[in-house]
């Protein structure tokens, strides 16, 4: 089996192995081992350093090059590159509905059909309306009174 013939069989398994690593740099490395076997096949380059060298270069000018752009066709949607994405302060005002009786300031309340452990210095009942004050996260303060709107 011929040198260049293993170059080109690497790049191969290198763009290959790509389907189950998503870093997107697997590709860049592939195209460079595909081009120095082609360049090797071709009596362009000959020694071990010159082969090295190429698919230093080739694979580093791709990277740079070209991987932002190619990575956006692997990654698909994400959560985080959407506008609406979770804001806990966009709760506070809201309507909640009190599930368990609030026994030393606890209790739970259902806010758009989610079960919330909550804090409240008013003595709530199950079954009770309250309205978030505001939001630590998991945690809702809860008051019987509702917030003035914001601005």
């Amino acid at each position: 089996m011929s040198v260049a013939l293993i170059w080109i069989i690497i790049g191969v398994l290198l763009i290959l192995s790509e389907l189950l690593l998503t870093s997107v740099i697997a590709v860049f490395l592939g195209i460079g081992a595909i081009v120095t076997g082609l360049l090797l096949n071709w009596g362009v380059i000959e020694s071990s350093a010159s082969q090295f060298a190429v698919f230093g270069i080739v694979s580093l000018i791709l990277l740079l090059l070209a991987r932002g752009r190619i990575k956006k066709w692997f990654m698909g949607y994400t959560a985080d590159d959407d506008e609406g994405k979770p804001n806990f302060q966009k709760d506070i005002g809201s309507r909640v509905t009190v599930v368990n009786d609030f026994v030393n300031g606890t209790g739970r309340v259902t806010l758009n059909g989610v079960r919330w452990s909550a804090y409240s210095e008013d003595e709530l009942k199950a079954g009770e309306t309250a309205w978030v004050v505001s939001n630590e996260g998991i945690q809702l303060t809860v008051s019987r009174v509702q917030p003035p709107a914001a601005e």
